[in-house]
Parts: structure tokens; sequence; C-alpha cells
């Protein structure tokens, strides 16, 4: 499984769960497509930061799949 971490691993169209930033307590994790990365870092011990198709904006938790 790819590094969630690690921004090379992430790119717009892929599907993801996310921790949003009201779900970091509970870890509720929240699916959609990566329209936007906003973490300029290449890696972010916390996840990458990305928004959402839908809008929403989170941490990367895990990639669920890749081209």
């Amino acid at each position: 499984m790819s590094d969630p971490n690690s921004r090379s691993n992430i790119k717009p169209g892929i599907v993801v769960n996310i921790i949003l930033k009201k779900d970091q307590r509970s870890g509720n994790l929240t699916e959609g497509i990566v329209k936007d990365i906003l973490t300029s870092a290449a890696y972010h011990s916390r996840g990458i930061k990305v928004r959402l198709s839908d809008g929403q904006i989170g941490r990367v938790a895990e990639i669920i799949e890749e081209d």
C-alpha cells in the first residue's frame, strides 16, 4: 500500500480516505476523489492535505486505488 504521507503518491483523480478536521478525534474516514493537493511539502507526518471533488478538505489517511 502506498504511503499516504508522501505527496508523490497522491494525484488528482485517485480515490482516497481522508480525515476531516472535525473527525481528527474520532478517526472517522471520509472517502472521495482527490481534486486538489493543498500540501506543498513532499512529505507530511500527519498526511497530505487535499481537497476532494465535493469540496471537503482533510488529510489523506489511506489511498484506496491508483492508476
